[in-house]
């Protein structure tokens, strides 16, 4: 089985973080490691608390499951301090390349900060080169490239901007353009852009969307999958477990990361 690893933070309401990766890999056929970053205090309706992980706590972690297992691919989430950032990165490198999606996460679905605002240039010069793919929401891509982005045609340049960024490919998430009749996402190499398009769902139930597209992704191409391929079938997956989310909780509830009750298969 193919083993892959998530660095993040937790959330102790299931719907984000760690436990939408581990779900996320369990449904997708692969083995789920993890490195935790930080312990958010949070349910749907809000993050009340957060308590960063010691730097050396996060690279015996990563350090433990890299001299173990076999990792054939590697997503990050919330990193929420530069020393975190720079301690990822080194150890990333010290691993060796494999396939990487970096969800550079910075805020909440809730708009909590979950990255200070100082970590941004280490994400951004350190983290982002070493990826083979990077999936920021709009808000995230504007921090990235220093504008606002507003409507489809921004999301798309940007795309481009920041698969360049990454000397990769970027995702450019376009679920929030919520007056739009499409989520449309761009895929971009740095030189094509493609858009992605699903029916939007009318629903609360969007907490850890940008995990789980980000861990199916990474699943996607531990299991083989070249980028494009992947991006396609994270877009579905993503799009059925919005679909099928469970109504629970009083704000912004979760996903159903097993929505199907069958393996997915690359014929799917």
């Amino acid at each position: 089985m193919r083993q892959v690893m998530t660095i993040a933070g937790s959330d102790s309401g299931a719907g984000a973080g760690i436990q939408a990766d581990l779900k996320t890999f369990a449904a997708l056929g692969v083995y789920g490691l993890s490195a935790i970053t930080s312990l958010t205090a949070q349910n749907t309706r809000g993050v009340t608390h957060v308590h960063e992980a010691p730097v050396e706590s996060v690279r015996a972690q990563i350090r433990a499951l890299f001299d173990d297992f076999d990792v054939a691919a590697v997503k990050t989430g919330m990193l929420p301090t530069e020393a975190i950032i720079d301690c990822v990165a080194e150890e990333l490198e010290r691993a060796g390349p494999r396939p990487l999606v970096v969800d550079p996460v910075m805020v909440s679905t809730t708009r909590a900060e979950l990255m200070r605002g100082d970590a941004l240039p280490a994400l951004r010069d350190r983290l982002v080169p070493l990826a083979t793919v990077v999936t920021p929401n709009r808000f995230e891509a504007s921090a990235l490239i220093g504008r606002d982005l507003r409507g489809a045609e921004d999301l798309r340049a940007a795309a481009a901007e920041i698969a360049r960024l990454a000397r990769g490919w970027a995702v450019l998430k376009g679920g929030d353009l919520e007056e739009e009749e499409e989520s449309t996402d761009f895929l971009s190499d740095g030189t094509e852009t493609v858009a992605l398009s699903a029916p939007r769902i009318r629903t609360r139930g969007t907490h850890g969307t940008g995990c789980t597209f980000a861990s199916a992704l990474a699943a996607r191409l531990a299991l083989g999958d070249d980028v494009p391929a992947a991006a396609r079938r994270a877009k579905a997956y993503v799009t059925g477990a919005i679909r099928g989310g469970p109504d629970i909780g009083g704000g912004r509830g979760p996903v159903d990361h097993f929505w199907f009750q069958r393996p997915w298969s690359p014929e799917d």
